[in-house]
């Protein structure tokens, strides 16, 4: 859990979890306010959500979306590291992609800064997650009368890969959180509590704040290696293809997540990972960017005796020695962040895919 901010210094020594004591006042910060209404066209979100539950939009059509993604588990995964293209496994924990749309920042490292688009395409064609050459996309699209349909009744024609990078963020507009107590004033006596050892004692707003209880930036707070990832062949691999591809030296002999390193290639930046949001923790256990901490007790419990040990670490990190009622309350308002499950049909596509694509009359004849 916790630093203790010494009066001048910057933020950038926040931690990345649960809070610090500071004298400065929480005022300073942004509340964790509800999250602003986002503009949606229901046709073309409809249409994306059909594509996100698809599993022909990866390589051998074996994975979807919503398969590192899940519903039941706040559109994150249950596993410390995500699933990863059949044949591969993964080197980080999957982020929850409820209220993604609101973020500004994308995955762990933050290394995707520009838009929802570029984020879709990227777990699209990286050969360790879906593994899908676009242009094949495209045709399996195109070839089911279903999409066809959908297409035309949200005004967009025929079915392109662009296309399909814009129609999967629309779909993620409705991921919204709603109905948690911290937005509908419903906080029980222990989540007040609680809020004030978050804005005060525990300092976790200092980090954790605006509407999406994180301030998008990267800090390193020592949460401890996950080395499955390097013990494991089939997440080892998906590291590595990372890795290379991104251009970070030495990787073959590397035995740690760079985060944000990967960013700036700025030494200091190692171990460096984006603040995570608060909202709908109820749901999207394991915890941190490796699924290192299993529950929110085991987080808050981390932060309170002041992080791990990492030699870039902020050097403001310590104990916060709250007592057993101050971290269970804090742990009443962490809670009272998540909302109701997004898990019913308005979510959710229910609908069976065919099994086979139909056959096509002439096809030698067809053009695209």
């Amino acid at each position: 859990m916790g630093v203790r901010v010494k009066t001048g210094h910057t933020l950038l020594a926040a931690a990345l979890g649960l809070g610090m004591t500071f004298g400065a006042q929480a005022g300073k910060y942004p509340d964790i306010s509800p999250l602003p209404d986002l503009k949606i066209n229901k046709a073309k979100a409809e249409l994306g959500k059909r594509l996100f539950f698809d599993r022909r939009l990866s390589g051998d059509a074996g994975i979807a979306c919503a398969d590192c993604h899940q519903p039941k588990h706040g559109y994150a995964h249950s596993d410390a590291l995500s699933p990863g293209y059949p044949g591969n496994g993964h080197f980080r924990n999957s982020a929850s992609l409820v209220n993604t749309a609101h973020k500004k920042v994308w995955n762990w490292d933050g290394r995707i800064g520009t838009n929802l688009n570029d984020m879709t395409r990227e777990m699209l064609t990286e050969d360790y997650i879906m593994n899908m050459d676009m242009r094949i996309m495209q045709e399996r699209v195109k070839q089911d009368p279903k999409y066809l349909e959908m297409f035309k009744a949200a005004g967009m024609g025929e079915p392109s890969n662009g296309k399909i990078r814009k129609l999967i963020p629309e779909y993620l507009k409705t991921l919204t959180s709603r109905g948690a107590p911290i937005d509908t004033g419903k906080m029980s006596a222990a989540a007040k509590r609680g809020k004030k050892v978050f804005a005060g004692k525990g300092g976790c707003i200092q980090c954790h704040n605006g509407p999406l209880a994180s301030d998008g930036k990267a800090h390193n707070t020592g949460v401890p290696e996950n080395f499955d990832v390097f013990l494991d062949p089939m997440n080892h691999q998906a590291f590595l293809a990372f890795a290379m591809f991104q251009g970070i030296e030495n990787y073959m002999n590397l035995k740690r997540d760079p985060g944000y390193y990967n960013v700036t290639l700025n030494a200091d930046d190692m171990g460096k990972f984006v603040t995570p949001s608060l909202r709908e923790l109820k749901y999207t256990a394991p915890y941190m960017h490796n699924g290192m901490l299993k529950s929110l007790d085991d987080v808050i419990a981390f932060y309170n005796k002041g992080g791990g040990k990492d030699s870039r670490k902020s050097k403001l990190l310590k104990p916060l020695k709250l007592s057993k009622q101050e971290r269970r309350d804090l742990k009443a308002f962490l809670l009272s962040m998540s909302g109701e499950p997004l898990t019913s049909s308005k979510y959710v596509w229910k609908e069976a895919y065919p099994a086979e694509y139909p056959v096509i009359e002439n096809w030698t004849q067809v053009k695209n």
